[in-house]
């Protein structure tokens, strides 16, 4: 049985501020897309999401900022965010809110990284200097001519890659994918002697960067307080121990009219994920309002989903004039999805 990498969460109910958080499992870290009200993660989980994709920033998404930078003050690290253009000038306007006259030993970086039809814009705001914004060289930006999709963190285990959809103003959904997925045979280990710990993080490792079969390393094994040096052969405890399968795959969609151009571009964004979150504020009956304010319906996150041939889909971001009614708007994706 495949033990997932990726654990992830809706931040909030289905009637709060949009987004999610997803755990990469076995490493203490931790992704956020989306900064709505995000309070009750509390402090350990906000900062173990060094890496955060940001939509857009309407207020319930990015409202949360604030809580995110609050614990990371004072700590020796480097938040990165990603998202639409403007957001250097969001954040450059968070941070002028606030005094930081005594912040000059604080280790905090926030690096901003803001993508753009055609260059990648990046800004550094460090405490030290009083979050004084320092602009980085631009890159070139070039999206997939067909999708329009784009890489936003290319990681030795995963990839984010993102769209931009239409909400009278940029609104990106993203996908999270997984390189490939290595599981361990546990009962094989136990056959050989050879026990279930660190060791094998590092081995992982050593396959996300590529090493070659060939490569040894040494580990250093734990068994009844008991420690051991031993070297070992990439390649063969692949063989042995390994099963290496398709990765996980997570999409993110948030904020974004039901035209032609942001079917098509979601859809593509979407195929074969393992799990779809979706935005539904409306039910179909509502249809009209819902491209009014540049919105889906739960019935059209659905059909999406299945178009995409997904395999489970989590609706979420209900408009509030449904209170009560959340099972409905659920009813409803699911009746698409599910081609009823």
């Amino acid at each position: 049985m495949m033990n997932p990498s990726f654990s992830s969460c809706l931040i909030n109910d289905v009637f709060g501020d949009p987004g999610i958080y997803v755990e990469i499992r076995w490493s203490k870290r931790a992704l956020l897309f989306d900064l709505g009200h995000n309070d009750g993660l509390g402090p350990t989980k906000l900062l173990r999401a060094n890496e955060i994709f940001v939509s857009h920033t309407h207020m319930d998404h990015f409202i949360g900022f604030d809580a995110v930078l609050r614990v990371a003050l004072g700590r020796g690290k480097t938040v990165r965010l990603f998202g639409p253009p403007g957001l250097i000038d969001n954040v450059q306007g968070k941070l002028r809110g606030y005094t930081w006259n005594l912040v000059d030993g604080y280790p905090l970086t926030l690096d901003v990284q803001e993508f753009h039809l055609q260059e990648i814009r990046r800004a550094l705001f460090r405490a030290t200097d009083g979050f004084r914004q320092v602009e980085q060289a631009t890159c070139p930006l070039v999206p997939e001519p067909t999708t329009g999709q784009f890489t936003v963190l290319s990681d030795p285990m995963f990839t984010v890659s993102a769209v931009s959809l239409n909400h009278r103003v940029p609104s990106f959904a993203y996908s999270l994918e997984e390189q490939f997925h290595i599981n361990v045979n546990k009962q094989k280990l136990h056959e050989a002697n050879l026990p279930v710990g660190a060791w094998l993080k590092d081995v992982k490792q050593y396959i996300w960067q590529g090493r070659p079969d060939t490569f040894r390393f040494m580990a250093t094994l734990y068994d009844e307080h008991r420690r051991q040096e031993r070297e070992f052969v990439l390649g063969e405890v692949k063989e042995r121990f390994l099963t290496i399968s398709r990765g996980q795959k997570l999409t993110y969609v948030v904020d974004a009219r039901y035209d032609e151009e942001n079917e098509a571009k979601i859809v593509s964004l979407a195929q074969g994920t393992d799990l779809f979150y979706c935005e539904s504020p409306y039910l179909d009956v509502d249809a009209e309002k819902a491209r009014d304010r540049y919105h889906l319906t739960a019935r059209q996150a659905g059909l999406m989903a299945r178009k995409a041939r997904v395999r489970s889909i989590v609706v979420f971001h209900f408009s509030p004039r449904y209170t009560g009614q959340g099972e409905v708007l659920e009813r409803e994706a699911m009746d698409a999805f599910q081609g009823i």
